[in-house]
């Protein structure tokens, strides 16, 4: 799913450049408090917006139960990151200072995506490709295609808050990750493509029980559960037409996706009453339930005539009633809600000086 993330990048024309002095990221950090102080903000549902992490790109941050953590990867050059790997932030500590460097949870080998911490408020899951190989699997290469490989070493792992594994959940071949939890603490979702297509799957909090509950061909990913663990709200792609179909399947034979255009669907815990919520065109995803569970936060950049620029939005279940949360800096995506409700983490592009990096921002909600 972090690839979505080089995605957006790269369809910006841009691509990430480390380097700013911890003393330029301080002055960021005050500039953003200034704004939202002096009420220039145009961001009317984020207060007291504060910056996380400094550096390379920082992605998929979701809560602890607690809501004092988050779990999210990086790619920071300036921590010895070849590609991704996964930390748990604690969001006090990096709220403070700047050159605060969160643990590291995954094994610094292999790529990682996708984490989530486990019910016990402790452990945390996640995706690897290391048990195949300690390298970074490479990016596919295809002139004039943005391609997003869905590498077939990815499978879910459970590591203890030291970086200790002690539970593999998957052991299918191809794709296993995306994998997000519950509220209720009693289910997973994922996403596999052991069908022969990219679909969501659920299994019990233990790994057992794992059961495909989508059948539309295309791409479907990003779940995540509605506040009472009854629905799940995820974005997918669904190609119609002979030329879009065999370019799916032909770009799936070789573990690779096009996620250019998607859409964001609902359906219950056992795939029953799958709905379309939107039909914006472009690229609709990371989206999130608002803690009423009546309303989907998600990033788009259905509004751009060029292509890029992705802002947030929130949405009716229904589809009705579209509003624009964001609307400073060309990238803003993975939102989610602290879970009493009060905060918004998400990534973002903005304050970054002139860098191309892209870090973790958390926020007052205000409904």
């Amino acid at each position: 799913m972090k690839q979505l993330l080089v995605f957006a990048i790269i369809f910006a024309g841009i691509s990430h450049i480390n380097g700013q002095d911890q003393k330029v990221y301080s002055t960021a950090n005050k500039d953003t408090k200034s704004n939202n102080e002096s009420g220039l903000s145009k961001e009317p549902h984020l207060k007291n917006l504060q910056k996380l992490t400094y550096g390379g790109d920082n992605a998929e941050a979701y809560f602890s139960p607690n809501g004092k953590m988050a779990a999210f990867q990086s790619n920071n050059s300036k921590w010895g990151l070849q590609c991704d790997q996964i930390f748990a932030l604690d969001i006090e500590k990096a709220a403070k200072d700047s050159t605060y460097k969160p643990p590291m949870i995954s094994t610094g080998k292999g790529r990682t995506t996708c984490s989530y911490f486990m019910p016990n408020g402790k452990d945390i899951l996640y995706a690897s490709t290391h048990k195949a190989n300690d390298s970074c699997p490479p990016a596919p290469q295809i002139k004039g295609k943005y391609l997003w490989a869905v590498y077939k070493d990815f499978d879910i792992y459970v590591a203890d808050e030291k970086g200790k594994i002690t539970k593999q959940l998957t052991n299918s071949p191809g794709y296993d990750a995306e994998a997000t939890i519950s509220p209720k603490g009693d289910k997973i979702v994922f996403t596999s493509d052991r069908s022969g297509d990219l679909e969501l799957w659920t299994m019990d909090i233990d790994g057992k029980n794992q059961k495909q509950i989508t059948k539309g061909l295309g791409y479907d990913g990003g779940a995540f559960f509605s506040p009472d663990g009854k629905k799940l709200v995820f974005r997918a792609s669904r190609p119609k037409t002979e030329e879009e179909i065999k370019e799916y399947k032909d770009l799936l034979s070789q573990h690779l996706v096009a996620p250019t255009n998607m859409e964001i669907y609902t359906c219950n815990v056992d795939g029953s009453d799958l709905k379309q919520v939107t039909s914006l065109g472009k690229a609709n995803w990371a989206p999130f339930y608002h803690p009423s569970g009546k309303k989907i936060i998600f990033s788009s950049n259905h509004h751009s005539a060029r292509g890029y620029d992705f802002q947030l939005f929130m949405v009716n279940e229904d589809g009705t009633g579209l509003e624009q949360i964001t609307n400073e800096s060309m990238f803003n995506a993975f939102p989610m809600f602290s879970p009493d409700g009060k905060k918004l983490i998400f990534s973002s592009n903005r304050n970054n000086h002139g860098t191309r990096d892209t870090n973790l921002f958390i926020a007052d909600w205000v409904d």
